[in-house]
């Protein structure tokens, strides 16, 4: 149910559960285990997660797990969500979204773990779960409200508002909206550009900026330039520095 296609050195990973591309246990522990795997790829520097078809990049979970109130799948599909969803998160390079249709639930928590998100202009995005008597427990509560505000979440959580491609690029939600066609493609020229950063100096970056969210800036300072003086023990420090210098492009070796 997760499609994996190797594009260059960028990871696809297509949402495939028809019809609207739903998350079960199965599909968000192949998500987990295929962010394992790349981490573990040299070949690899970023992935970029969409949805298979035209309407859909993801609705969530499959509402008829909870339909009989069993407190032993919904812990089962809980775990499963967090399991996938910060694996997905501390993925060590670039991770972007491209959300080709609707976003819904679990799918737009799946979005708001990538590190960013492109929006097709058909795309719609929301929370329901309070309607139906649940809640967003894959990082909806936590993840969005960082993104974009309390305010901004309380409305689309609290109030179930559904927003459009223009309106989540309005508060920040999505870092960009393109036409239905032309999202994919948009989203894989951006995860390219990861390819003339060093890996090392990338997942680094990604760490600190992801650690900010809980850290007092003091401490932040002070873990930023240990990073800074640990990329001084790899190959990679070195090759930066000198092919700039000598006006090349630098040969990433990920040491």
């Amino acid at each position: 149910m997760i499609q994996y296609e190797k594009q260059g050195r960028v990871a696809l990973l297509t949402m495939n559960n028809p019809p609207a591309n739903t998350w079960t246990v199965e599909s968000l522990n192949r998500l987990a285990e295929l962010v394992g795997e790349l981490n573990n790829d040299d070949d690899i520097r970023s992935l970029v997660l969409t949805g298979e078809g035209e309407k859909f990049f993801c609705a969530g979970a499959e509402l008829r797990l909870f339909a009989d109130g069993d407190k032993g799948k919904a812990h089962a599909m809980a775990q499963a969500f967090g399991r996938a969803f910060e694996a997905l998160s501390e993925f060590r390079g670039l991770s972007v979204a491209a959300i080709n249709g609707f976003a819904m639930g679990g799918g737009l928590e799946a979005a708001l773990a990538c590190d960013l998100r492109i929006a097709a202009e058909r795309a719609v995005m929301g929370l329901p779960e309070a309607r139906v008597g649940l809640l967003p427990c894959a990082g909806g509560t936590q993840l969005l409200t960082r993104l974009v505000g309390e305010a901004q979440a309380k409305r689309m959580i609290l109030c179930g508002e559904r927003l459009s491609a223009e309106q989540a690029l309005h508060i920040g939600l999505v870092e960009e909206v393109g036409p239905d066609d032309e999202v994919l493609a948009r989203a894989l020229a951006l995860a390219e550009r990861a390819e003339g950063q060093s890996p090392g100096s990338v997942a680094a970056c990604k760490a600190l900026i992801q650690s900010a969210r809980q850290r007092p800036l003091n401490e932040g300072r002070v873990r930023e330039r240990d990073a800074f003086m640990a990329l001084f023990d790899t190959e990679d420090q070195q090759e930066g520095v000198n092919a700039f210098l000598e006006k090349r492009e630098p040969k990433w070796r990920n040491r």
